[in-house]
């Protein structure tokens, strides 16, 4: 073997060790961790729906705080239930409950009847009712208090300009113990609910009433402005006491006095003989009623003086 030859062997043989020692120190040779980026799942976003905030009777024209809002992940939200919205929940005050709805339960369109959903009128009206809407501001409307559900006297006032002062104004109540079956939806006898009327008008107020009560409002209307006044929750057992009209001498004692004082007498000229007198004489009203007398001057002061004393509301 030539000496060439063997040098080329003894040199594959070195590298051949060198590559194997390499490759045993890598194995043996600990690696460090490698850090892995691990992207995770982002949660499942959390939707809110709405649950009976307590027990609802059929019948019950809901409230806000008849509902509150339960958050779940998307996946287990109850089916059918009405989501969190902006709009869904001012749909939802008024809504006519169809059937008895247990606290906590979710709500669903199956279990309530909206304003605006179609058949609203038919599912909310007594039987031998009619539906009419009347336009009431702020003043008139009890500053927004009203609430579907709420009943309500309704107040007719109207002004007599040429009328005697002590009667000029004059109010009385129409409608008694009558039923808001929807506020700010404009219901029409036989019709179907609209949008709700704009922000810079007046609120509209709808109300449950019998056929005969339809026309006594509807003329109403014509005469003068309608005010409502809020019923208590409780039957009233007074319902009768401020049955007669109140016209302007029955609200002011100084009105009614003046008023009583020049309806007493009159001046009167007499001419005999080239001359005139004039005499004082006691003035004849064919009609007291139109007319504030003595009696109302002692009822109004007597009123006024004991409004003082009435017992303290506990």
């Amino acid at each position: 073997m030539s000496s060439a030859l063997r040098l080329s062997i003894i040199a594959v043989l070195l590298l051949a060790t060198t590559a194997l020692g390499l490759i045993a120190l890598n194995l043996n040779t600990p690696k460090a961790p490698t850090e892995e980026v691990v992207q995770q799942a982002p949660a499942p976003k959390a939707v809110g729906y709405y649950v009976a905030a307590r027990p609802l009777p059929r019948g019950t024209l809901a409230r806000d705080e008849d509902f509150v809002v339960r958050s779940a992940q998307a996946d287990r939200v109850p089916a059918e239930a009405i989501l969190e919205t902006l709009d869904s929940k001012a749909s939802l005050s008024g809504s006519l409950v169809r059937k008895f709805v247990e606290a906590g339960s979710p709500i669903t369109l199956n279990d309530i009847v909206r304003p605006q959903d179609r058949g609203f009128l038919a599912s909310v009206l007594a039987p031998d009712t009619r539906a009419i809407s009347i336009k009431v501001d702020e003043e008139s409307g009890v500053s927004g208090l009203i609430r579907p559900g709420d009943r309500v006297d309704v107040l007719l006032t109207q002004m007599f300009e040429k009328a005697d002062p002590g009667r000029r104004a004059l109010s009385e109540t129409v409608l008694r113990n009558i039923r808001i079956i929807a506020i700010d939806q404009e219901i029409v006898q036989g019709g179907r609910a609209l949008a709700a009327a704009s922000a810079k008008q007046a609120a509209t107020v709808s109300l449950e009433l019998l056929p005969d009560q339809v026309q006594r409002i509807t003329v109403a209307k014509q005469l003068g402005k309608l005010s409502l006044s809020v019923r208590a929750a409780l039957m009233d057992k007074r319902d009768n006491l401020d049955a007669r009209a109140m016209s302007s001498c029955d609200v002011s004692p100084e009105l009614a006095r003046q008023n009583a004082a020049a309806g007493q007498t009159t001046a009167i000229v007499v001419y005999s003989g080239g001359e005139a007198k004039q005499f004082s004489v006691k003035k004849q009203v064919a009609d007291s009623s139109s007319n504030c007398d003595a009696s109302d001057v002692a009822r109004l002061t007597a009123a006024a003086a004991g409004a003082g004393n009435l017992p303290e509301k506990r």
